[in-house]
């Protein structure tokens, strides 16, 4: 389980990282921060390519493609659907072993 430090810490260190997969605490300690930075002015556009990055990292982790966040901003007008969809998919847990995304991190996370 990744800390809060951590999950900082990797979304910066992997700001244009669009590959491999991001565990369930690193993507929602990421999303805490990230809420938290964007009430700051502008701070919210320099977090904008690492929050897609991780939310990527984190639907490969489900073994699902990332295009699906593309797709939840095209048609985020079909009544938040797409949206909703993107937001159970953060709440599952990771697949467990190796996917064709990436090899599972060492963490366990259930």
């Amino acid at each position: 389980m990744v800390s809060l430090a951590g999950g900082i810490a990797l979304g910066f260190q992997r700001y244009f990282d669009f590959s491999g997969r991001s565990s369930r605490s690193e993507y929602w300690w990421w999303i805490l921060f990230s809420f938290i930075a964007g009430l700051i002015p502008f701070v919210g556009l320099v977090l904008l390519i690492p929050n897609i990055a991780i939310g990527v990292r984190r639907l490969h982790d489900i073994n699902k493609t990332g295009w699906w966040i593309l797709f939840a901003v095209l048609f985020f007008w079909l009544l938040f659907i797409p949206v909703l969809l993107l937001l159970y998919w953060a709440t599952r847990p990771s697949d467990q072993g190796d996917n064709k995304y990436g090899r599972r991190f060492q963490s366990i996370e259930s």
